[in-house]
């Protein structure tokens, strides 16, 4: 029987590429006024951020060039130097004393993050055992929730009024001088919660560069000698099974990306304008529920490699869509609604759909260019993610008022994704990656047998 933590020391190593995703969109979003107020910026120019960053387009350009560079010269390539990438990014955004360095800054640090993505959830499923592989990638997704959890909290903390806040007065001032004015001293909040980014991509890139290749891509690419990448390109857009799946898969992970975008970016000021709380109250309740989300998604590592997978893919959507069916009812101007909704968005946060696309996107193409569809995938969820985005402001309105509106659009998108889930639910639970794409695709290359997820 195999090593049952066999894979988690490198699940976790490569796991903090979530962190570093979701962390970066936070403590961007997070930091916008502060900017805003330093630079003098306009509202176009927060736009700009916003679109080109690691929850919009930039991340989108990142995933398509990182995944196929993923399969051409396989995950430990993006591993080794993708993360410098994204600290070069960060340090930019650190350093930042004028728009375009900011803007750059936003831009380089969301191509890192598109990049890694694909691979890391690739590497993670093909090192995984058979019986290990959804719990690895559930700890995959509760990083994506450690993330903005401490992000926001560090925010909190050091942002201008906070408990920490003397001390990055007093960093400013060490730096600066003393005669800063009050808007840069404030800043520097912004900046040092982008300094822990840094910290932790340079110690995710020390654990990432150690990692061995996967054995999936070496016998992969041993196969190339009659197929190369141009030619896995090729399949990928005209293999019927492989389009089919592009097409499931972009299916259920845009419609409920959609919404989970918005709510990513948005939440706080849905909370603000909407809920009526305050800033600091509305920043304490994203910090909460992201913690029921880490805590929820503990609970589905233990239970996914020995349940339904469709059964707990329809009940984090049936949750999703009741959160949002208590807006039109009960309503979020209330404590009470405010707090179930909080809640329950918390609670299919644990068991998202972002779980099962990472899984079955890992599962469902064969291993030469397994990588490749899912930035393929990624690429035109965050595009249109960002599109959507724009969109959503005109529905909700400066201060809420198309807010029923919004939600019945979140209700049938989260719908589609219910539907088309439901139905194209793949039984792979208990195979291997090898078994799984010779019942798809045929005997594509032999069996790689690899020291994890091979075994049973």
């Amino acid at each position: 029987m195999a090593d049952n933590n066999g894979s988690l020391k490198s699940t976790i190593a490569v796991s903090l590429t979530n962190y570093l995703d979701a962390g970066a969109i936070v403590a961007g979003a997070s930091g916008l006024t502060l900017w805003q107020n330093y630079l003098g910026l306009s509202e176009v120019h927060l736009g700009w951020l916003n679109f080109i960053s690691a929850n919009c387009l930039g991340a989108a350009l990142g995933a398509i060039i990182g995944g196929f560079l993923a399969d051409k010269y396989g995950r430990k390539f993006i591993f080794t130097y993708n993360l410098l990438v994204y600290m070069t990014g960060v340090l930019l955004i650190m350093l930042s004393v004028n728009f375009p360095m900011l803007l750059a800054g936003f831009l380089i640090t969301g191509i890192s993050v598109g990049v890694g993505v694909p691979a890391s959830w690739t590497y993670i499923s093909e090192n995984s055992e058979v019986n290990n592989r959804g719990r690895n990638i559930c700890i995959s997704q509760m990083s994506w929730g450690i993330g903005p959890m401490f992000i926001l909290l560090f925010g909190m903390l050091f942002a201008p009024g906070g408990y920490l806040f003397s001390w990055v007065e007093a960093l400013g001032k060490a730096i600066g001088g003393e005669g800063l004015s009050e808007a840069e001293l404030n800043v520097f909040s912004s900046r040092v919660v982008f300094f822990t980014l840094f910290v932790v991509a340079f110690i995710a890139w020390n654990l990432q560069r150690k990692l061995h290749e996967s054995a999936e891509f070496e016998t992969a690419k041993a196969a190339e000698k009659k197929s190369g990448l141009a030619d896995n390109i090729k399949l990928l857009f005209t293999n019927r099974t492989a389009v089919k799946t592009v097409c499931f898969l972009a299916g259920i992970y845009l419609s409920w990306n959609l919404v989970a975008s918005v709510m990513g970016f948005f939440q706080p000021h849905i909370y603000e304008t909407a809920g009526g709380v305050s800033n600091e109250q509305a920043n304490w309740m994203n910090c909460i529920q992201w913690a029921i989300i880490v805590g929820v998604t503990f609970i589905v590592s233990r239970l996914i490699d020995r349940t339904s997978h469709k059964l707990i893919y329809v009940f984090g959507l049936l949750v999703a869509i009741s959160a949002w069916l208590i807006i039109v009812t009960i309503g979020v101007s209330g404590p009470v609604g405010l707090w179930a909704f909080a809640i329950l968005w918390g609670i299919q946060g644990g068991t998202s759909v972002q779980i099962f696309y990472a899984l079955w996107g890992t599962e469902l193409f064969p291993a030469k260019f397994r990588a490749g569809a899912q930035g393929l995938m990624f690429f035109i969820v965050r595009g249109l993610s960002a599109v959507w985005g724009l969109v959503f402001t005109y529905i909700y309105g400066e201060n809420g008022e198309g807010f029923t509106i919004a939600a019945y659009c979140m209700i049938a998108l989260l719908l589609i994704s219910l539907v088309v889930g439901f139905i194209g639910a793949p039984n792979t639970r208990g195979k291997s990656l090898q078994e799984i794409t010779d019942e798809r695709y045929g005997r594509l290359t032999p069996d790689p047998s690899p020291k994890g997820e091979g075994r049973r």
